[in-house]
């Protein structure tokens, strides 16, 4: 898992830190830097992937220009990762610790070449999808009929709990099929839990759709190392946040659910007091993002000397939306 960011001249965070949990829920006004911290993992992801032949010439790198470093929870602790941009846009140069670090690097980049970052489009969930693209979800979800039909077919076990887990939110539908669409396509319907029929994914709510997708990543055999959700509450009534939140903590924390695989870090990020107010007992588990002026900062929830004793008399989402905590827009 990634222990911690650091960034330097990196678009608004002109010298900010954020260290990173299991689970991650980024709070915070438009413009504060939880996006760039989802981008930097993805650019982690790409140069990750790269032969280190492939980097330009560190001695071209200007002394102020943006940097951003990593570093990591054990078993990779030695290492120190650095990536050097010409510009907000371009981050092109991967460095790596010396100093034991460089032992670690060819087991720790391919965890970090799994980083996956999703932002969900119910139009494009509704749509059929090739069946040759059911290898893992994309990052609007578009592929959702091919993953699921693939998963029945090759992990019918993980297929059954997530349908079994839909079935328990969504009583109002018996279950999922699968039909051909022409071109090699492949299209999900819902069966109507009073034998009614089926209904068509462009006929479903948005919100049963993005609850879909979530458990989709919930219920991978074989999930990603990193999971960045932008918009978790997108589409979510507010009473089925809980639900949200608890498909999330089971990548995040698979031996409470019986699982024996390795976690998945999550950074969920939210504009909802209603979510928020569900992290009330883990203020560990939420960061707080700034901005004042042009630069921007993050924050720990449970680093405040002050949190225990706000959340006695309100919560947190009242304390976020009034202002108190922090992390709204306008602050000064």
């Amino acid at each position: 898992m990634i222990a911690a960011v650091q960034f330097r001249n990196f678009k608004a965070l002109r010298a900010a830190e954020v260290r990173l949990a299991p689970f991650n829920l980024l709070i915070g006004p438009n413009g504060s830097g939880k996006t760039s911290l989802i981008q930097s993992l993805l650019r982690l992801r790409t140069l990750a992937g790269l032969p280190v032949e492939k980097m330009p010439a560190a001695e071209k790198r200007r002394a102020d220009g943006p940097v951003i470093e990593f570093t990591f929870q054990p078993p990779h602790e030695a290492a120190r990762v650095r990536l050097s941009c010409v510009s907000d846009l371009q981050c092109d140069l991967l460095q790596v610790d010396e100093a034991g670090g460089a032992r670690q690097w060819n087991d720790l980049r391919a965890r970090l070449r799994s980083i996956r970052a999703y932002l969900f489009d119910h139009y494009a969930m509704a749509m059929p999808a090739k069946r040759e693209a059911g290898a893992e979800l994309a990052s609007n979800a578009g592929n959702l009929a091919a993953v699921l039909a693939s998963r029945k077919e090759r992990a019918p076990e993980a297929y059954a709990g997530l349908e079994e887990e839909f079935r328990r939110l969504m009583p109002e539908f018996s279950g999922m099929e699968f039909s051909e669409a022409g071109a090699g396509q492949v299209a999900i319907k819902f069966r109507l839990a009073d034998g009614s029929g089926a209904v068509d994914a462009d006929s479903v709510s948005q919100g049963t759709l993005y609850l879909l997708a979530i458990l989709s990543l919930a219920f991978d055999p074989a999930p990603p190392a990193v999971v960045c959700l932008e918009e978790a509450d997108r589409g979510v009534h507010p009473r089925m946040l809980r639900e949200v939140r608890d498909a999330l903590y089971r990548l995040s924390y698979p031996q409470d659910f019986g699982l024996v695989r390795a976690p998945v870090q999550v950074l969920a990020t939210t504009h909802s007091p209603y979510l928020l107010d569900l992290f009330k007992e883990h203020p560990e588990e939420i960061i707080l993002a700034n901005k004042r002026g042009n630069a921007a900062s993050f924050e720990r929830l449970s680093d405040r000397p002050d949190i225990l004793e706000l959340t006695k008399e309100a919560h947190l989402g009242d304390l976020w939306y009034s202002g108190i905590l922090g992390g709204v827009p306008g602050a000064e």
